[in-house]
């Protein structure tokens, strides 16, 4: 048996240099076509991801087989929205060099909970946070983790909130849990998005108890008529409305917010990267005066999904809602990852955030954002040309476009999708259809706009007839 086992063992070492290097060949062979594919799979190609659901194998196939299975089965049925004509859902095609640090990564196959599990996952962490909270101008010393996205990031923020708060007002919320503890104010905004809301379900508070303030026709809360607070209580703000891009006026707000003794915190999963560049930056000004927030590398920043950011300017007030205790767990001095967020087992997110931030420099993440914020007012012009109402002011890289009414707008949109050259999602903007356009990856070009314009012009033409 022993013997027997070896052998196996033996022939996987020997045929993983061949199966790594296809899997190479294979990724930069995707890669390389992403530009001239229809952005939507065709949906031949979506019939035939029926081939991967099979039945679980007794004895197993051939790794290699495999492999080449879900690369001619799995590839053609992804949408391509690494390439550079995919403006749905703020999401950024991942830089080389986070894809190439994520392949290294996978092959170290790290878990990043305990430094003592991997000394580099845990100084790569530590580096790329210090040098996020350094180019958005956050407090220094602010502590932090990576998590799978804003959502969590949020919970995370979220719950370090509610404890800390209930902690002022002599109520151990880590401890006791929720079950008796003083009722907790949260104040949001009524443009806040979804996931904040969910956060709020999962941290205990609720997703409909939020008082929610008005906000402008931008989505921004209105900072006028604000009511008194009493007792512990917390509240949301947002950087970059997730269909215009507009950020709350920080200032006044985080300044009545803790006047009244609350904790402020900050949804920024795309918008917080404003910070990043002088000439985006007043769209958050003040925001460094809150004392939590999240984002996401993995929307502006382009790195791959799965890494998300939360931040608290108190790091200790983080690790006492996050941490976990065990007897065979090391004591440390330092903020492990594994206790400054949900989760124990984590993936090294830190390494690909450090490469890209190694890579492109302060000046090149400020040039990422300036870019793509000047292609967005690009698409937005070529809508206007065409004769097509946007929506929004555009601040950011956020274009809201109507085309009409329900009918049109949604037929406009699925052609769009259908014909392929590039790929934009709906959305309701107060009140009305209309068509959402979040220009958000780096390998965009001036010539890629104007593709996709002519495209989308082509597409409501059609409805106009």
């Amino acid at each position: 048996m022993i013997n027997h086992l070896t052998g196996e063992v033996e022939a996987e070492l020997a045929g993983r240099p061949a199966l790594l290097r296809d899997a190479c060949s294979r990724a930069l062979a995707y890669l390389g076509g992403l530009d001239g594919r229809p952005v939507a799979p065709a949906a031949a190609d979506v019939a035939a991801l029926d081939r991967l659901d099979f039945a679980l194998p007794g004895a197993g196939q051939d790794a290699a087989s495999v492999l080449a299975l879900l690369d001619d089965c799995g590839s053609p049925g992804t949408v391509a929205s690494g390439g550079p004509r995919y403006f749905g859902f703020v999401t950024g095609g991942a830089l080389p060099v986070a894809q190439a640090a994520a392949w290294l990564t996978a092959a170290w196959d790290q878990n990043a909970a305990l430094s003592v599990m991997s000394p580099s996952a845990s100084v790569l962490n530590r580096v790329a946070l210090r040098w996020v909270t350094e180019l958005l101008g956050l407090p220094e010393g602010t502590g932090g983790g990576f998590v799978t996205g804003a959502t969590m990031a949020n919970a995370t923020c979220l719950a370090t909130a509610r404890d800390a708060v209930l902690a002022g007002h002599g109520w151990d919320a880590a401890g006791q849990g929720l079950v008796g503890a003083p009722p907790v104010t949260v104040v949001a905004g009524a443009q806040a998005h979804t996931t904040v809301r969910k956060a709020l379900g999962l941290v205990g508070l609720g997703r409909d108890r939020a008082l929610l303030l008005p906000a402008d026709g931008q989505g921004r809360i209105e900072p006028r008529g604000l009511p008194a607070l009493t007792g512990p209580a917390l509240v949301c703000l947002q950087a970059g409305n997730v269909n215009t891009g507009a950020s709350d006026p920080f200032g006044p707000l985080i300044d009545w917010a803790h006047d009244n003794g609350a904790w402020v915190h900050v949804d920024g999963a795309f918008g917080l990267w404003a910070a990043a560049s002088p000439g985006t930056a007043d769209q958050v000004a003040g925001i460094a005066g809150a004392d939590s927030w999240a984002t996401d590398a993995h929307k502006w920043l382009n790195t791959t999904y799965d890494c998300g950011i939360a931040l608290v300017a108190d790091p200790r007030a983080l690790r006492s809602a996050m941490e976990a205790s065990a007897a065979y767990l090391p004591e440390d001095a330092t903020l492990e990852p594994m206790h400054v967020t949900p989760q124990s087992s984590q993936r090294a997110r830190g390494a690909e955030v450090w490469a890209v931030l190694a890579t492109l420099g302060r000046d090149g993440v400020a040039a990422l954002v300036d870019r793509t914020c000047s292609l967005a007012r690009r698409f937005a012009d070529g809508m206007r040309g065409a004769g097509y109402t946007v929506a929004n002011d555009v601040v950011l890289n956020q274009v809201v476009v109507d085309f009409g009414d329900q009918a049109r707008t949604s037929g406009v949109i699925a052609a769009v999708q259908e014909e392929g050259t590039c790929w934009c999602g709906p959305t309701v903007w107060h009140g009305r259809a209309a068509m959402r356009v979040s220009v958000s990856g780096w390998n965009t070009t001036e010539q890629d706009i104007d593709r996709s314009v002519a495209a989308v012009a082509a597409c409501a033409s059609h409805w106009q007839t």
